[in-house]
């Protein structure tokens, strides 16, 4: 089973430490800060406020006026945001189109800006995601073709394969596991020329803007399927039709109106060895017939999109780089909505824009004490991190002399280098040591350490509407970092390094209280784990190793049952 994703707090709220207070950084940003309040808040509301005695960063929690459509860079005073004069590739190297609303949607051609990529998608990609909205414009909601194609789902009617046939993905996991399940189903939809429809009643519309010019990827209300009831026992599912034979795995059902109308394909972490025959290139002949697919996952199941021989060839094409799918395919799908957009680049501004380096360190706790003490605090979590920042150099190293305060004011008169540090975690215990050890001594290189943590809940809250927000915030916020310390195993982590286009430092779960050696290793690939994939060879008909089959399909580092794409050649 996948776990749960680990997100933060409803709110955005930056912690502050009494070392904060003295530096030029925070005071640039607290003048910052209110000057954005000052242009989105009511004068009155904002009187009312300073006499109170508020902070900048409880002011701002305010959400910009929807009305105010100015760009979000115009409100700065200060130069501490990336100039919307430099040249950047607001098109991301072709993935994205010009002619959407750019005010509906400041993120989709503004994220570049915050993020330079490390790889170029191929021109073949390029030309079939242009294909793909064509397909989706054509076939979506709304037109002749999908209302007939509805109304015969409704009716019942046996229909062949038409040019317009759907892939329905119904969301129920956190929002790391969201991110990745639909990078999955849209790369499945590329491959088999399917539309790809989400489920509306999950947030996908507070959380993304859409996709597609022209269209919704939205499933319709009046969808005729109650597709939220479909379970893996449901008789839909194609591994219980097999298990039932009402269906197999063989072209001997290729004759027209032996299909059934719909299949549901049950691809959740507790599938079972029918489910998973989806993963086999007979069981895909047979699926290719049917004219509505409907799929639950929580998983990231490209790796094995790789081992179904009639796929590879296609893959390759659109993947030069293999182990870019996840890069390129959440940048084409994943553009956050203005609100969330907005608490993004205001806190990167304030915070870690004016830094020499920016590390990202992205905690995920495995305990198993309770609710409320599972989090921590951990001693040899904290250990750990600082194990593996400091022995991979990612942050400097400390002196333990005493007079650290005179030794640091020394050493900073020498070197105004600044490293932001920004954490994600459910607890602020481990951003708090990390403060307070480079607050009590001095770097032995002089450089300022300045550790961020935009919240810290305490517990998951996946099904909360703005705490998903806020959790997708952060996300983004890990993806503009330089370098990357994850915890293995976390979704939320995959979907922060592949946003980047990062090979992170993933950081393995500890056993009895005890610091791993190492502590953290080099991710081989950017790419997200396939925590459940099958052990299944379709054509010898047997368990095998499936991570040793094709070079660029490895065991992952933090799972080692799981399966990752990576860009190597030779096994």
């Amino acid at each position: 089973m996948v776990m749960a994703m680990e997100t933060g707090h409803g709110g955005l709220e930056p912690k502050r430490t009494a070392a904060e207070s003295k530096k030029p950084l925070r005071a640039a940003a607290a003048r910052g800060a209110l000057a954005v309040c000052f242009l989105a808040v009511p004068a009155v509301l904002l009187l009312q406020w300073l006499q109170s005695g508020a902070s900048p960063e409880w002011l701002c929690q305010a959400e910009r006026p929807a009305e105010d459509d100015r760009d979000i860079q115009d409100d700065m005073l200060d130069d501490i945001s990336p100039s919307p004069h430099i040249e950047y590739d607001r098109l991301l190297g072709g993935l994205l189109i010009d002619g959407f609303d750019e005010k509906s949607c400041r993120s989709r051609y503004q994220f570049a800006r915050y993020h330079t990529s490390p790889s170029i998608p191929s021109p073949y990609l390029i030309e079939r995601l242009r294909k793909q909205e064509l397909l989706q414009k054509k076939c979506g909601p709304g037109t002749k073709a999908y209302n007939e194609a509805s109304k015969k789902l409704r009716s019942g009617q046996s229909t062949n394969t038409t040019d317009c046939n759907y892939l329905l993905l119904t969301i129920h996991a956190g929002l790391g596991n969201r991110m990745l399940e639909i990078t999955s189903v849209f790369l499945y939809a590329l491959l088999t020329n399917r539309i790809l429809l989400v489920d509306r009643y999950m947030e996908i519309g507070d959380l993304f803007c859409e996709p597609f010019p022209g269209t919704s990827w939205l499933v319709p209300s009046d969808f005729p399927l109650n597709y939220g009831d479909f379970t893996q026992r449901s008789p839909e599912s194609y591994g219980n039709m097999l298990q039932n034979k009402v269906a197999a795995g063989n072209t001997d059902l290729s004759l027209a109106g032996t299909r059934p109308h719909y299949v549901f394909l049950y691809l959740d972490g507790d599938n079972d060895f029918h489910d998973r025959l989806f993963f086999c290139e007979d069981d895909q002949r047979f699926l290719q017939g049917v004219q509505w697919l409907i799929i639950r996952t929580d998983m990231y199941f490209v790796p094995s999109l790789f081992l179904i021989p009639a796929f590879q060839d296609e893959l390759g094409r659109l993947f030069p780089e293999k182990d870019t799918v996840f890069h390129h395919l959440a940048r084409y799908l994943f553009h956050p909505t203005n609100d969330i957009w907005y608490t993004v680049t205001k806190y990167y501004r304030f915070y870690l824009a004016k830094a020499e380096k920016r590390v990202g360190i992205q905690i995920r706790i495995y305990e198993k004490k309770g609710i409320m003490q599972r989090n921590g605090p951990f001693p040899h979590i904290l250990n750990q991190i600082f194990s593996c920042a400091q022995n991979e150099k990612l942050l400097p190293e400390i002196g333990m002399a005493e007079g650290a305060a005179e030794t640091r004011n020394k050493a900073q008169t020498q070197n105004n280098r600044t490293i932001a540090v920004l954490t994600t975690s459910l607890s602020s215990w481990y951003s708090d040591q990390i403060q307070k050890k480079y607050d009590e001594h001095a770097t032995v290189d002089g450089t300022t350490v300045e550790v961020h943590q935009p919240s810290h809940e305490e517990y998951q809250r996946s099904k909360n509407k703005k705490h998903n927000k806020k959790a997708l915030a952060e996300i983004y916020l890990l993806s503009m970092t330089d370098e990357l310390i994850t915890s293995g195993f976390s979704t939320f982590g995959y979907a922060a390094q592949g946003l980047a286009g990062l090979k992170p430092w993933i950081m393995f779960r500890s056993e009895n209280h005890v610091v791993p050696d190492p502590p953290c290793d080099r991710a081989m690939s950017i790419e997200p784990c396939f925590h459940n994939a099958p052990f299944y060879d379709c054509k010898a008909k047997r368990d095998t190793d499936l991570g040793k089959v094709v070079p660029y399909v490895r065991h992952c580092e933090d799972v080692s049952w799981g399966l990752k794409i990576v860009n190597q050649t030779q096994l």
